[in-house]
């Protein structure tokens, strides 16, 4: 099992695209300060502005949401899903890339958060 922490700017947003557009289910919802999500033993931490993981650092720093670490999703048939997401509306920072290993794509959350797409060779 692997947890990883993401900020985001409204959770009920980021609550929206990852079940409807990622497949994850809701484990528990803290208001709209926080939820818990699961995908494939991935649990997805959605840390709002309300959220304690959201406060100041002791030199002022403050966390944010988007940067280049992501999370990977494996998924069968990269064009079909690729298809799917942007006749949702979803955004793409690039076009899928074929390397040794397979194909990626990735896909932003509402707030800007990278979700890598991989389908393996």
């Amino acid at each position: 099992m692997a947890q990883v922490r993401y900020f985001v700017d409204h959770v009920d947003a980021a609550l929206d695209f990852y079940t409807t557009s990622l497949g994850f289910v809701v484990k528990q919802q803290f208001g709209p300060a926080m939820a818990i999500l699961h995908h494939d033993g991935l649990d997805l931490w959605l840390a709002g502005p309300a959220a304690s993981a959201s406060r100041a650092m002791p030199d002022g720093a403050m966390p944010v949401a988007g940067g280049w670490n992501r999370i990977v999703l494996t998924v069968d048939g990269l064009a079909a899903v690729v298809t799917r997401l942007r006749g949702k509306g979803v955004t793409f920072r690039n076009e899928v890339v074929v390397g040794p290993g397979g194909r990626q794509i990735l896909c932003q959350d509402p707030a800007g958060n990278p979700v890598e797409l991989f389908q393996p060779a």
